[in-house]
Formats: C-alpha cells, sequence, structure tokens
C-alpha cells in the first residue's frame, strides 16, 4: 500500500494515513478483505512514529473503513458507515459546505468548483457493497 506523507501539510499525519486509506478504498485500489499493513510495518514504510499509525487504524475502525481482528491484523470492512440516513445528510451537507467555503476563499470560481467536484466523483467507485448512489 502506497502512503505519501507530507510533512510540510497543515494536516496531522494520522489524517492524511486516514484520507489516504478513504480514497484508495473509493477508488477501489482497496476492497473489502484486504489487509493493511501492519502498525510496524507502516511506521517504518513511512518514517513515523508507530503510535501515529495506531492512533490512524483506530480513527478507521470508529469509521467503520476497517476492522481489527485480534492476531491477524487489520482489513478493510464491506460495510458503510452506520449513520442514521439523516444523519448522514447532515454530514454529506456540512462537508459540501466546507469545501465549497475554502474553494471560495482560494478564489475558485463556481464552475471551477463544479468541475473538480465532478472529477472528483469519476474517480469513486461507488459500487461498493451497501452503499447508496
Amino acid at each position: 500500500m502506497l502512503i505519501h506523507i507530507d510533512p510540510q501539510s497543515a494536516d496531522p499525519i494520522y489524517e492524511q494515513i486516514v484520507f489516504q486509506v478513504k480514497g484508495a478504498v473509493a477508488r477501489g485500489d482497496m476492497c473489502a478483505g484486504d489487509r493493511l499493513p501492519s502498525v510496524r510495518e507502516l511506521a517504518r514504510e513511512i518514517s513515523v512514529n508507530p503510535n501515529t499509525v495506531v492512533r490512524s487504524y483506530q480513527s478507521l475502525e470508529n469509521d467503520g473503513v476497517i476492522v481489527r481482528r485480534q492476531g491477524a491484523g487489520c482489513f478493510i470492512t464491506d460495510t458503510t458507515n452506520a449513520l442514521s440516513d439523516d444523519e448522514r445528510d447532515k454530514q454529506l451537507h456540512a462537508l459540501m459546505e466546507r469545501a465549497v467555503t475554502e474553494a471560495f476563499h482560494l478564489g475558485f470560481t463556481k464552475e471551477a468548483i463544479k468541475r473538480a467536484m465532478n472529477q472528483g466523483l469519476k474517480q469513486v467507485r461507488f459500487e461498493r457493497k451497501g452503499s447508496k448512489k
């Protein structure tokens, strides 16, 4: 698994790991049942403290993206978030509002934001079991 950490990023390293794993799943690069590297393997591969990887894996587990199997490691799940539809809708709207607001403050036009959103949608594989289209 290829994880690239940007030490200059304002995002904490553990969040960069979380986002990259979620992105790999969304693109179909990782599928249900795929095993993540062990904490030590990933920490060594990307030269970070193992506690950072533990925190990332805990966040991914809390989000329902991975499941830990004692003695076997961490694996991508085949389920989506278990939140209610209303709560998921609220979170989606909050995410979109944040993205649009940040893009506005970076100076992008409405058309540029729409193009970027459409490009992002093209990169995501929506056939995941249990997903809502």
